[in-house]
């Protein structure tokens, strides 16, 4: 079977992948902070984790997947100051700040069940592990790693010995100065909160006691701690926003492997930025867009899934509305081709009997062994999504029989995650749309054109579409924008 190569922002190359155990792997995507809609940059982060996952299962592996969901400790400056983003989001609905929480997570799953996006093992929730953030942390002061200031307890990032290898920070530029504005009280700009401390003047709706105070984890300790809890000390896969690489996962690196002294994650993968006609997405500049404004407009979300896929996921992506208006017609176009699988199908049988359907391929065995050698080919080299895509339209396009590309379509489906078998599955041709196309066929042999050419356009009228081609008829479904 052709080997799996991924890009490791850690050695920063393509390796080939090898899981700690033989057939299984465990994975940890990065979850949303749920103080807000997810955008749909958020959203092609699991995307590419989903496309991950798929390739992954399609290599033969079972996925130990775990998506977090960051409820508190996830500030509004990466300097761990400023206000808990679930509790202002919170002040500023008027609701309390586990409505908040409740509610967006809520969002964020309707979205990914809408993007096709597989289930993972569990969405573990930062405000439920509590208990095992403190006990981490209680390991790192013990080994001493941590120290206290006024507002909290950080970790010393000057005793820890790599700090900043996943960057590839460099330890003078990390001494020269920070990324994030200096608080006098730490010891090096570099830093970070494991605890902070409920302000005195200002009453938490979410705030826990512990052996330093009462107050609220750190955002990096919440990953470190359910990775562990769930997946192990050490374990296969990480994923995240390449925004995730200098600060929040080069963090759970230090304080991770402080605490076991062992390697936290073997592969860490990053997926690119998506900006919204060449410019970040930015409250300020107005153009924060969610899947919700995507359906507003009449967009599928899956023709969204499809758009991301056309891109690398390590490539910037720009979104604008005429690529999602190319994508969903494109989409569109896809279902419409591939609704000649079933539809077509069901006719020879009718015309030709179960022979002639026999004979549009060979030994289904045969074919799906080729289908499967050429996906691996592809997406085995990085997640190559767009040229998958390209040879999907390649095959679709071809002379090949209807039964290969069926097979051919519903294998790469496996990967791209773009409901066709779930379409296919609905394809039945009307009784009343079948008739007519026997008929026609009839009237075309006997040479009487003109009404073949009738009962064409009224089948299209009524939302099918005949091609007729050298296999044969060809039916399709016509499919239009929602």
């Amino acid at each position: 079977m052709e080997p799996l190569y991924l890009f490791n922002t850690l050695t920063r190359r393509k390796e080939k992948f090898k899981p700690l155990k033989d057939k299984i792997v465990t994975m940890y995507n990065c979850g949303p902070t749920v103080y807000e809609r997810p955008h749909i940059g958020n959203l092609r982060a699991y995307i590419f984790a989903d496309t991950l996952r798929r390739t992954l299962e399609y290599n033969g592996y079972k996925v130990k997947q775990i998506i977090n969901i960051t409820d508190v400790g996830h500030l509004t400056s990466d300097a761990d100051t400023g206000e808990d983003k679930i509790e202002k989001s919170a002040r500023e609905k008027r609701k309390t700040a586990w409505e908040i929480a409740r509610y967006f997570e809520k969002i964020f799953k309707e979205d990914i069940k809408k993007l096709n996006i597989k289930t993972p093992f569990k969405f573990p929730r930062a405000t439920q592990h509590i208990k095992e953030m403190i006990e981490l942390i209680k390991i790192l002061e013990k080994k001493g790693y941590t120290y206290k200031i006024s507002d909290g307890i950080y970790f010393d990032t000057s005793k820890f010995k790599n700090y900043g290898i996943l960057a590839q920070i460099k330890r003078k530029k990390l001494l020269a100065g920070a990324r994030v504005e200096i608080n006098p009280e730490k010891r090096n700009p570099y830093d970070f909160a494991l605890w902070k401390f409920s302000p005195k003047d200002v009453k938490r709706q979410m705030e826990w006691r512990s052996p330093w105070g009462i107050g609220f984890p750190g955002w990096h300790i919440e990953c470190s701690a359910m990775s562990m809890k769930y997946l192990g000390k050490t374990i296969d896969i990480h994923t995240g926003g390449i925004d995730h690489i200098d600060i929040h996962h080069t963090n759970e690196i230090a304080q991770s492997e402080a605490a076991t002294g062992k390697k936290f994650v073997n592969y860490w993968l990053h997926v690119n930025f998506l900006k919204v006609e060449g410019e970040k997405m930015a409250k300020s500049l107005g153009n924060i867009i969610t899947l919700e404004d995507i359906e507003k407009k009449g967009f599928q979300p899956l023709a969204f899934r499809y758009l991301v896929l056309t891109s690398h996921y390590r490539s910037e992506m720009n979104f604008t509305w005429q690529a999602m208006e190319s994508a969903q017609n494109a989409y569109n176009l896809l279902l419409e081709t591939i609704s000649s699988f079933n539809l077509s199908i069901n006719l020879y049988k009718s015309l030709f009997g179960d022979k002639r359907v026999s004979a549009l391929g060979s030994s289904d065995l045969v074919l799906h062994n080729s289908a499967f050698k050429e996906i691996l080919n592809i997406v085995n080299y990085d997640l190559d999504t767009p040229r998958l895509i390209a040879k999907l339209w390649e095959i679709l396009k071809s002379d090949e029989d209807l039964k290969f590309k069926k097979i051919f379509v519903l294998e790469a489906d496996k990967i791209l995650g773009l409901g066709f078998k779930e379409f296919l599955a609905k394809q039945k041709l009307p009784a009343e749309i079948k008739k007519k196309v026997l008929l026609r066929e009839r009237l075309r042999k006997e040479g009487k054109w003109q009404e073949a050419d009738k009962i064409r356009e009224e089948v299209l009228e009524a939302g099918y579409k005949i091609e007729d081609t050298k296999q044969g008829s060809i039916i399709k479904k016509v499919v239009v924008k929602n």
